[in-house]
């Protein structure tokens, strides 16, 4: 998948994101640095893609199992007051609707705690390779 971030003018920091196959999303700044707020920031999407990612998760093993999830709900909560010495802080909190058996719950806070952004943000190394655009110069 090819996701394409254009600027929306000239003068604001607002963003528009053209993802294949689905309708357009936006991103701001937060005011204090100069942006609108008339979009989610980008922390917040990488937030909520964690917390996204845990609620996929969850309700994929329990219909695998046949367990009887009717919902999840997970709320993230960010604490970035020392994201700049390296530190940033996801508190998440689940609650799995529909079951009442405590082995379950238990067992759906780990398989979330598995899920795929989960891994990537605690286990992977991830590499970022930036060049210009090829119509903008020599690439690296």
């Amino acid at each position: 998948m090819t996701i394409t971030v254009i600027s929306s003018d000239g003068h604001s920091l607002r963003q528009r994101v053209e993802l294949e196959h689905f309708d357009d999303l936006f991103v701001d700044a937060p005011a204090i640095v100069g942006g609108d707020e008339s979009a989610p920031d980008p922390h917040d999407y990488f937030d909520l893609a964690l917390g996204a990612c845990k609620a996929i998760t969850a309700r994929m093993y329990a219909r695998r199992k046949q367990w009887p999830l009717s919902g999840v709900t997970v709320t993230v909560t960010r604490n970035d007051r020392e994201e700049r010495q390296g530190r940033y802080y996801l508190y998440v909190s689940l609650a799995f609707a529909g079951i009442d058996d405590p082995d379950q719950l238990q067992r759906l806070l780990e398989i979330a705690d598995r899920c795929p952004i989960h891994r990537l943000i605690t286990d992977s190394t991830v590499e970022i390779r930036s060049r210009l655009a090829s119509d903008q110069g020599p690439s690296a």
